[in-house]
């Protein structure tokens, strides 16, 4: 291992703190992520289906662009 994949594991722990830290205080303000319009969700006596489509394309890209802007640090 380089001292770039050091760096990246780093940053990507870094990453993950953030994002646990924001969701364990604000969870009860991110009750809509997984209820996005575009997300699949069929409901019935004994049948749950769930496909958050829009929310798995807008994690994509949020991770695209952070993993872009730590590239460029």
């Amino acid at each position: 291992m380089g001292s770039q994949a050091g760096k990246f594991i780093i940053y990507i722990g870094i990453v993950v703190t953030v994002i646990g830290i924001l969701i364990y205080f604000f969870h009860n303000k991110l009750n809509w992520v997984g209820r996005l319009p575009g997300d699949i969700r069929i409901e019935r006596e004994n049948f749950k289906f769930y496909f958050p489509l829009t929310t798995m394309i807008l994690l994509s890209l949020l991770l695209t662009l952070i993993i872009n802007l730590l590239k460029r640090l």
